[in-house]
């Protein structure tokens, strides 16, 4: 029985990775989506082409830059008005760099800061009252780095511990109307950029499972905060492989 019939989803930075592995997860349960894409146009097509072979009439894209909170309101009601409904809002879209201490600029605290903490925020708050009105459910995807601080990565980090708190923020703002959690992956599915991949072994290492996770992985941490958990809030999961275990 597909769980999730009916249900509709925002997924933003759906197009690839992470963000297509839970699209793929959710709609196997049954779940409309809406796939937020911002610049990632022919993946999310793609992506949408591939669902709606399955399931006709279940896939819906919205384009938008998170980083304008104009944007951010035309993408939620463009998410209410695909399907009629708003049941969940999952909050992936994330930019990750380096920005090592004396050479952070006010760019990259607009960016990191704005794509990783405002736009969950606001666009969080945009959707509210159609989640409200269907007892929806919001996932945030945080990461192990806003618990343990990743060495040349501090506004990231410190971004990604925002959301951390704004999660449990919005969990108790929210309820009882609406569930509000998070997923904190760890070692999975490394950034493509070269600047990101030379701590990576190391960070392996220090995993009590000694090996990196998958996209699967985190999507299904996704659908059992969606579908099953029907009494957690402000929680975060971490699915990390253990690696929150090592000093």
């Amino acid at each position: 029985m597909q769980a999730l019939t009916d249900r509709s989803v925002l997924i933003t930075g759906a197009a690839r990775r992470i963000g297509a592995a839970i699209a793929r997860r959710l709609h196997a349960q049954g779940a409309n989506l809406v796939l937020h894409y911002r610049s990632s146009a022919a993946d999310a097509e793609s992506l949408r082409d591939e669902l709606l072979a399955q399931r006709a009439n279940s896939v819906a894209l919205v384009q938008g830059d998170l980083l304008k909170l104009d944007d951010i309101e035309r993408i939620a009601a463009e998410a209410q008005s695909a399907f009629g409904r708003l049941d969940v809002l999952v909050n992936n879209a994330s930019t990750f760099y380096p920005t090592p201490v004396g050479g952070i600029t006010a760019e990259h605290w607009d960016d990191l800061m704005g794509s990783n903490l405002r736009a969950p925020l606001f666009l969080s708050q945009a959707c509210a009252p159609h989640l409200a009105a269907r007892e929806g459910v919001i996932v945030n995807i945080v990461d192990i780095h806003g618990q343990r601080p990743l060495k040349n990565y501090p506004l990231y980090c410190a971004a990604k511990a925002g959301l951390h708190m704004l999660t449990q923020a919005l969990a108790r703002e929210l309820g009882p109307q609406v569930r509000v959690n998070g997923v904190a992956p760890g070692a999975i599915l490394w950034p493509e950029q070269a600047e990101n991949t030379a701590m990576y072994e190391d960070i392996i290492q220090r995993t009590a499972l000694k090996r990196e996770g998958s996209p699967e992985d985190v999507a299904d941490a996704v659908l059992f905060l969606v579908r099953d958990a029907r009494y957690v809030t402000g929680q975060i999961i971490p699915v990390d492989g253990g690696r929150l275990l090592a000093h």
